[in-house]
């Protein structure tokens, strides 16, 4: 008997399994910021292009087969990720900046009037939670959704929309929090950031030389993070002191992702770099120059590291020594978009979107990316050039 009962507690435990781990529960998916989760779908990696309409700012989210994604005027659309099709779309009716969240079928996003359940088997909006703007990214633990407002105010709504926690703070909270250990850490455009117990207790809050827009990331009991007086810092979990800092020459609001196997931590910076530093004592690990800011945060995968820069280009790199990989330039030059768009990862399958309002599925580990949406323009450019070449050079000959 016993043996049965135990045989029917494995099957159940397994069969639970699979549905908690597809839950997207924060911005990039985790509190390391990988943005990567296990391909557990039954589909090969297809490579395709689907245009948004409209510029894309926010990070998308990964839900079973599908992949989440709101354009920054916040129509909201779930695309199958084996075929990049449009499975469905819900128009927010306002302006967005914050990225999706998906816990057990129910969407959650900030808009720039409060936050938004929606049902993600309806395609319906659940209730609606009326503050100031909301682009911080929620976060979910323990039943409570928590997020940070314009009007200074961190806030955790339970699954039915009401508030179970809200707390004041100073600034703006345009940050995303994180929870660890019943203590939430978020930055504020008041230069600081705030460890609050989810007893509404303040445990510390640490001063920086300005706003912090980066969202803070957890390793080794420490919490990290970038901010725009261009510093990045490593701070002690349990008493906020600062462990160390590294000036990375410019306004950082990239967030930190961490790979705690190799001590590392991945920062993009407005003076146009990539860091990887070492998490234990802040030490330089590589530096890769774009040429322009990164403000997109990176997804790992393997030995892989992958983000977008406001040249247009999208990099991934060799994580261990920031060696290129392959990079992809979906607007061929002529007709770059940034990306500040942050990758998701499923699989083999990364995803990213820009500012021309495209969201694009690459195969990671076999280097493959769609054609260009922008190929034909640059093609019909150069034969204009060619052509109004070619008149001139005629009419110059001509004269002589």
């Amino acid at each position: 008997m016993y043996k049965k009962l135990s045989i029917v507690l494995i099957i159940s435990l397994l069969c639970l399994s699979p549905i908690a781990a597809e839950d997207w529960d924060s911005f990039a998916g985790d509190l390391n910021h990988t943005a990567y989760r296990d391909d557990n779908s039954n589909f090969i990696t297809n490579l395709w292009t689907f245009n948004m309409e409209d510029s894309i700012h926010s990070s998308p989210a990964i839900y079973k087969d599908y992949v989440f994604v709101v354009s920054s005027q916040g129509i909201l659309k779930a695309i199958n990720m084996e075929t990049g099709e449009k499975e469905w779309d819900l128009d927010l009716g306002v302006q967005t900046n914050s990225s999706p969240i998906v816990h057990n079928n129910r969407l959650y996003i900030g808009c720039e009037d409060g936050l938004k359940a929606i049902n993600i088997n309806n395609h319906k909006i659940i209730w609606e939670y009326d503050c100031d703007n909301v682009a911080s990214t929620p976060f979910y633990y323990d039943d409570i959704i928590y997020f940070g407002s314009d009007d200074g105010h961190l806030y955790g709504l339970n699954t039915d929309g009401k508030v179970e926690f809200n707390k004041k703070l100073d600034g703006e909270l345009k940050s995303s929090p994180i929870v660890v250990d019943d203590s939430i850490f978020i930055g504020s455009t008041n230069g600081k950031i705030y460890s609050i117990g989810t007893d509404k207790k303040k445990n510390w809050d640490f001063t920086t030389g300005d706003e912090i827009l980066s969202t803070p990331s957890y390793i080794n009991d420490s919490v990290v993070f970038g901010s725009n007086d261009g510093n990045f810092y490593s701070l002690n979990v349990s008493d906020g002191n600062l462990n160390w800092k590294v000036e990375l020459n410019n306004t950082i609001i990239s967030s930190p992702t961490v790979d705690s196997h190799d001590n590392s931590i991945y920062i993009g910076s407005d003076d146009g770099t990539l860091t990887c530093l070492d998490d234990r004592d802040g030490t330089v690990k590589w530096t890769f120059d774009t040429g322009d800011k990164v403000e997109s945060t990176a997804a790992l995968k393997g030995n892989l590291v992958a983000f977008g820069s406001d040249n247009g280009v999208f990099y991934v790199l060799n994580k261990y020594t920031g060696v290129e990989e392959f990079t992809y330039n979906p607007g061929t030059i002529l007709f770059n978009s940034k990306i500040s768009s942050s990758p998701v990862i499923n699989g083999n399958s990364l995803f990213f979107g820009d500012d021309a309002g495209y969201l694009y599925s690459l195969n990671i580990d076999k280097n493959e990316v769609p054609s260009s949406t922008q190929m034909y323009y640059s093609i019909a450019v150069l034969i204009i050039v060619i052509i109004v070449a070619i008149f001139v050079i005629r009419k110059f000959k001509g004269r002589n």
